[in-house]
């Protein structure tokens, strides 16, 4: 039986990449195609849609997921822009309903393999910052893989970044923003699509995890793996690790 997709955002650059993929594959029936003046819940119930990916806007990608999830449609958010709180709320809704789902910052292999190598990095290199660069239409900054990454660092050690020195900003926001004691620096320009460094220093020496997205389609196995994984998920999981076999 294949799984129906509907897709949320389908008319932008992600959106028609990701139609063009989910129409394409054996295993899935792509039921739908939606924008911001469309009825989610409404889309979904006329579609008997089991999976809805989402790639929209961040302004509104808690309340398109929190209608998914009510409508008992698998989420699939590529949407940056969660916070963490929200985040919880989402997955402790799929908790009480028993519903697969995911949010995932980056569907790239590449990026989640930057990100679980860093991750014992750190452990020996303690002081670490990154630099996100992205095109200049993004909207939020800074991006969820940066975030993610920030996230997951700081968890593998709390000692991250202690201060060898003291340091005074000339102009507010020249070290970047910090989050869980990572300093995260974005750039936004015409020419890049979705690049990360994430930058180890240690004693004459520095180490540098980078990833460049050169085109869109590398997101794509990410997106068609998080789809045949959630049908079978009790829970919202945030990271396309958490589904890495």
């Amino acid at each position: 039986m294949s799984i129906k997709i509907l897709i949320n955002g389908a008319f932008g650059r992600m959106g028609q990449m990701t139609v063009k993929t989910i129409s394409t594959h054996p295993g899935f029936e792509l039921v739908g195609q939606i924008g911001r003046e469309y009825d989610l819940q409404k889309a979904i119930k006329d579609s008997h849609a089991q999976v809805v990916i989402d790639f929209t806007h961040p302004e509104s990608v808690f309340n398109n997921a929190y209608a998914i999830i009510e409508a008992g449609a698998h989420p699939v958010i590529g949407t940056s822009g969660l916070t963490l709180e929200q985040i919880r709320t989402l997955q402790d809704k799929c908790a009480r309903m028993k519903l697969g789902g995911i949010i995932a910052p980056n569907f790239s292999l590449g990026a989640i393999l930057m990100m679980k190598y860093a991750k014992e990095i750190v452990k020996y290199i303690p002081h670490v910052e990154i630099i996100e660069m992205h095109h200049d239409n993004k909207v939020d900054s800074p991006s969820g893989t940066a975030l993610h990454s920030a996230e997951i660092l700081g968890n593998s050690l709390a000692a991250t970044n202690q201060p060898l020195k003291a340091s005074r900003e000339i102009i507010p926001g020249a070290r970047g923003a910090t989050h869980h004691g990572i300093p995260i620096h974005a750039i936004r320009l015409p020419g890049f699509l979705a690049h990360q460094q994430i930058i180890f220093g240690h004693t004459g020496e520095t180490l540098t995890l980078r990833h460049d997205s050169i085109d869109r389609q590398c997101f794509m196995p990410g997106v068609c793996l998080a789809c045949e994984k959630v049908v079978k998920l009790e829970q919202l999981v945030y990271g396309l690790e958490e589904i890495l076999e």
